[in-house]
C-alpha cells in the first residue's frame, strides 16, 4: 500500500485575481530560480498522457528564445477544445511573467468542471499561481513548489522606487490571499514565505496544504533530450535577466547574448565539434567549430560580467 502524507483538507477556490491595469510592467522570476530548475527538473515529464490533458512544461508567458511558452490565449483554446469536462494540469516549469500566470490562474478557474493539477519537476514563481487553480494538486515527492513576492527590474530615483514599491504591494497582497485561502494557513505565515522565497519539498508542500496528495513515482520520467534542451534555453533565460538586472533593457540583453552565441534556431553550419573530421596528410584532427546557433564561445565571460 501506498503511504502517503497527511492532507490538509483545502478550502473552495478564491475569486479571481487582480490584473496590472499597466501593461508595460512585467514581474518576472528571478534569475537563480531557473538555475535550480535546470539541476533539479529538466526533462521530468509525465508518463500518461490523454485528450483532457493540458501540459505546462516551459516558461510562463511567450518565451523569446524559443517561440513557445505558456500563454492564457494558448490555455483558453486548450480548454475550449476539451470542453465541459474534467481537466488535468501537468506542470514542470521555472515561472516566468507573473501577469500571465495571474491570467492563466483565472482562466482555469473559469472552468466549470473539476481541474487536477500535477506537479511533475517544478512550480516555482508565476507557476505556482497556476497550480493553485487546481480543486485537487498532486506533487512528486521529488518535486518542489516555490512561491516568492513580485520581481521586478525597475530604473530611476528614489521617487521612482518608491512608486514601483507601492505598486507592487497589492500583488504581493493578493498573492497572500490566494495562497492562504488555498492552504488554511495565516496570512502572516505566507507573507512569511513570500519573504524568504521559499522551497518547498513534495511533502513539505502537502504539510502546508500547498498540495494534497504525493504523485505516483511510476507516473514520472526523465528525456534526456528534453533536459539537455531545457537546461541550455534555462541558460540563456537567466542571462538575460542578470543582464536586465545590470541595467541593460531586454532588447539590448538579447541583442548582446545572440552576438556571441548566433541567431536563435539557426541551422549548426558545417564543422560542429564532434560532427566531422578533417585529413591533413597522415594527420586527423577533429573539424574547427564555426560561428553558429552552436557557437557558446564568450558566454562564460559575458556572464561573470554580470555577476557579483
Amino acid at each position: 500500500m501506498r503511504r502517503t502524507m497527511p492532507r490538509v483538507m483545502a478550502m473552495a477556490r478564491p475569486g479571481a485575481m487582480p490584473l496590472p491595469v499597466r501593461q508595460d510592467v512585467h514581474a518576472l522570476t528571478p534569475p537563480g530560480v531557473f538555475d535550480r530548475w535546470g539541476q533539479d527538473a529538466a526533462g521530468v515529464r509525465a508518463l500518461e498522457r490523454g485528450d483532457a490533458v493540458i501540459t505546462m512544461f516551459d516558461v510562463i508567458g511567450e518565451d523569446f528564445w524559443t517561440g513557445g511558452g505558456v500563454t492564457a490565449k494558448k490555455v483558453a483554446a486548450q480548454l475550449r477544445a476539451i470542453g465541459d469536462r474534467p481537466v488535468e494540469v501537468q506542470i514542470n516549469s521555472p515561472g516566468g511573467d507573473m501577469f500571465e500566470g495571474i491570467a492563466i490562474y483565472n482562466v482555469l478557474r473559469e472552468h466549470p468542471q473539476e481541474i487536477t493539477v500535477k506537479v511533475m519537476g517544478m512550480a516555482a514563481s508565476a507557476a505556482s499561481i497556476i497550480a493553485m487553480a487546481g480543486d485537487r494538486i498532486e506533487i512528486g515527492a521529488a518535486s518542489f513548489l516555490m512561491i516568492h513576492n513580485c520581481w521586478v527590474v525597475a530604473v530611476g530615483n528614489r521617487h521612482d522606487m518608491a512608486e514601483t514599491a507601492e505598486w507592487l504591494a497589492p500583488f504581493d497582497q493578493a498573492m497572500v490571499d490566494l495562497y492562504a485561502a488555498r492552504t488554511g494557513q495565516k496570512p502572516e505565515d505566507v507573507a512569511k514565505w513570500l519573504d524568504a522565497e521559499t522551497f518547498m519539498s513534495g511533502s513539505q508542500a502537502i504539510e502546508r496544504g500547498f498540495a494534497d496528495e504525493l504523485l505516483a513515482a511510476d507516473k514520472l520520467t526523465v528525456e534526456e533530450g528534453a533536459a539537455a534542451k531545457d537546461k541550455s534555453v534555462n541558460d540563456l533565460r537567466a542571462m538575460e535577466l542578470q543582464l536586465v538586472a545590470a541595467g541593460a533593457t531586454r532588447a539590448d540583453a538579447r541583442e548582446r547574448i545572440n552576438k556571441i552565441r548566433g541567431t536563435p534556431g539557426a541551422a549548426p553550419e558545417e564543422g560542429t565539434p564532434g560532427a566531422a573530421l578533417e585529413t591533413n596528410g597522415q594527420t586527423v584532427r577533429p573539424a574547427e567549430p564555426k560561428a553558429g546557433a552552436d557557437d557558446w564561445s564568450g558566454l562564460t565571460d559575458l556572464l561573470a560580467t554580470v555577476r557579483p
